[in-house]
């Protein structure tokens, strides 16, 4: 059996993250006006995608194939994690209920070209206009690899970039990822938001001296300068745009006291619900761990005792 304190944490990520998920989906692209009239305070259904309550979407679903990849190989295999997504997309595998009923445009592109056997670090678009969060919704499971083996600070990043760019080719996207990484190992080593925030944007700029992305940390900025918490809502943009979501998964955790909190918080900022809500709902649930998730939201949640045997797996195995 797994540490309790391990199993707690990773459970808590892996059920945190399609808690967040699945609060979002029946008010997918709901404009924040309508969510301040309207909040969303528990697990609903069927709205935007018609779906019953407790169903995640591709954020969830895309992690858990990432997840059982690394429980089934006890490594990051590029192709077996590909083939996999493409398992998902045609077959329905890892999904709630076994459809698939909500893909972004980039991922479904990168996806059909590991279908027909582009290379996996290739399949991804990284053009102007595909700096979406489908990587980084989908990227959690790599700090649980990372959390019991840590292969240096330039393998580390090459392994995020890597497994960012199946569907997300964009140094934006390789790179929002890498600041999500880092956070949620700070928070499995027991570090509170707060002091897990801090240590990574002390981290990011010296991960990417002299690195060919180097030029972009400016579109961190508003992270990396340190007073991201102290910004007013207003301010705070919940959008498809990889930085909007990051942005706004940080704030939402740093702004609130538990994980209830913090996934409503990150739901009712609207638009992009289900993805903003994943995201946050994984690095809260790393940091308040399992038990923290109200209990009705995890009774609803489907596959989730199958969730649960993921999370024991990730704990256990020797990867």
């Amino acid at each position: 059996m797994p540490s309790s304190y391990s199993f707690h944490r990773i459970s808590g990520g892996l059920t945190g993250l399609a808690v967040g998920d699945a609060l979002g989906v029946p008010v997918e692209f709901l404009p924040r006006e309508i969510l301040d009239t309207q909040p969303v305070t528990g697990m609903a259904g069927y709205g935007t995608h018609n779906q019953p309550p407790g169903t995640w979407s591709d954020d969830a679903a895309l992690a858990f194939c990432l997840a059982q990849s690394l429980c089934d190989t006890g490594t990051v295999d590029y192709r077996d994690i590909a083939a996999r997504f493409v398992r998902w997309l045609r077959e329905g595998y890892w999904s709630a209920r076994g459809q698939v009923f909500d893909v972004g445009i980039t991922t479904a592109t990168a996806i059909d070209r590991l279908a027909r056997g582009v290379p996996p670090t290739l399949a991804g678009p990284d053009g102007e206009y595909t700096q979406g969060n489908g990587a980084l919704m989908r990227i959690l499971p790599l700090a649980f690899y990372f959390h019991k083996h840590y292969p240096g600070d330039e393998k580390f990043l090459n392994i995020i970039h890597n497994v960012s760019k199946l569907t997300h080719g964009h140094p934006v996207c390789q790179m929002a990822s890498v600041v999500y990484i880092r956070t949620a190992l700070h928070l499995l080593q027991g570090r509170s938001a707060t002091e897990a925030y801090r240590q990574s944007i002390r981290e990011i700029p010296r991960l990417y001296a002299r690195h060919p992305f180097e030029t972009y940390l400016e579109k961190f900025r508003r992270i990396l300068q340190g007073d991201l918490p102290e910004l007013p809502r207003t301010q705070i943009k919940s959008s498809g745009y990889v930085i909007h979501t990051l942005e706004a998964a940080l704030w939402s955790l740093l702004t609130t006291n538990d994980f209830k909190q913090a996934v409503l918080t990150a739901v009712n900022l609207g638009h992009d619900t289900d993805t903003t809500g994943s995201v946050t709902g994984g690095l809260a649930g790393i940091l308040y761990g399992y038990d923290a998730i109200p209990a009705p939201w995890r009774q609803t949640l489907a596959r989730h005792d199958e969730i649960l045997d993921l999370a024991e797996c990730l704990a256990v195995k020797k990867i």
